[in-house]
């Protein structure tokens, strides 16, 4: 690989093991030279929590969120946690927000998923705003926010009124909310390089040009990685994610462009009927290899630099987090790249 293959390696953290784990594994990518660690956020983790962690454990690396709940917090809050987490980790902050699905939105944030990618276009700006508090009062009556804050003491600028907010989506029309008001896509676990080419890039541009930007919205892209030298170990472990991941049919456009919807079909059905292990074996070999690495180490930087390599601004390896993999499966991965890092480091 060259440097410009590996500078834009990022390690996106699951931390099943809890927020020690995560602050050890950010601990591990910027020894490794990593450009940057990655929170998630689920119904057991608070990304905003696992950014602190990582910051405090690391000096040099961004820290992001791929992603955190965008509608779990009022946009009051994401300010005041985005400024506060900008400030512990000396400016390397992004803050990557996701909407989840609709049933999410229901279920978990008692919303009613309605219109999504509209809600979005209108929080971002919301939340660029309260970070420029100290310029004044906000006086905002949205269709979907209200927010009336006069300060009734003095307010500090925080340490980057612009710091980075990315928005994640799948579907062509929140990728477009992403081109409109985002500072970058983070993309999902299912793309592929095809699809980003056919659908992401195009639906990027469509925003941005509707919102009169002229420069490209870079992407912070989910890469799925299992590495292993039980090559068949490493396989299942990937095939496991695919398959979590294609069960959700909020998804499924992406196994629509590939022609796989049968297997998406299928997948879903024995997941849903408790059948896990068959609903895993039913990921084909050229739907795996398409979406994941999965491999030995050398295997793995071998597909990594002949399929993916350019793809995305920021790649995040995301090592597979079934099964308890834990820490074993973070160190694999940052082994398998640590070699090529180095190496381009010193170029």
């Amino acid at each position: 690989m060259t440097q410009a293959d590996t500078r834009g390696l990022g390690l996106l953290i699951t931390g099943g093991g809890g927020l020690r784990e995560i602050a050890e594994s950010a601990k591990l990518a910027e020894e490794a030279g990593f450009s940057s660690a990655w929170a998630t956020e689920f119904y057991d983790r608070s990304a905003t929590l696992s950014l602190a962690a990582m910051a405090a454990a690391t000096t040099r690396i961004t820290v992001g969120s791929a992603i955190a709940y965008a509608f779990g917090r009022t946009p009051l809050v994401w300010a005041a946690e985005a400024r506060d987490l900008d400030e512990l980790c000396d400016q390397r902050l992004v803050l990557g927000l996701g909407t989840g699905t609709r049933r999410m939105q229901q279920d978990w944030h008692g919303l009613d998923g309605e219109h999504p990618a509209p809600r979005m276009e209108e929080l971002v700006p919301l939340i660029r705003r309260v970070l420029r508090l100290h310029e004044g009062p906000i006086a905002h009556d949205g269709r979907f926010y209200r927010l009336h804050c006069k300060p009734t003491a003095s307010v500090l600028p925080p340490p980057r009124v612009d710091l980075p907010i990315y928005l994640a989506g799948v579907n062509p029309r929140m990728i477009e909310a992403a081109g409109r008001v985002g500072d970058g896509l983070v993309g999902h676990p299912l793309f592929t390089a095809e699809y980003v080419r056919d659908v992401v890039r195009p639906a990027l541009g469509k925003g941005a040009e509707l919102a009169g930007r002229d420069s490209a919205v870079p992407i912070a892209g989910y890469l799925t990685c299992s590495v292993d030298e039980d090559r068949d170990a490493a396989r299942l472990a990937a095939r496991a994610t695919v398959a979590f991941n294609s069960t959700v049919k909020t998804y499924r456009v992406i196994h629509r462009h590939h022609g796989w919807e049968e297997h998406a079909e299928r997948i879903r059905d024995l997941w849903m009927a408790g059948d896990f292990e068959s609903a895993v074996h039913a990921v084909p070999d050229e739907m795996l290899d398409t979406i994941a690495l999965a491999g030995t180490p050398d295997e793995v930087r071998a597909r990594y630099a002949e399929r993916w390599a350019g793809v995305y601004e920021t790649t995040l390896l995301w090592p597979p987090a079934f099964a308890g993999a834990g820490m074993d499966a973070v160190r694999r991965v940052v082994d398998a790249f640590r070699p090529v890092l180095a190496a381009d480091a010193s170029c």
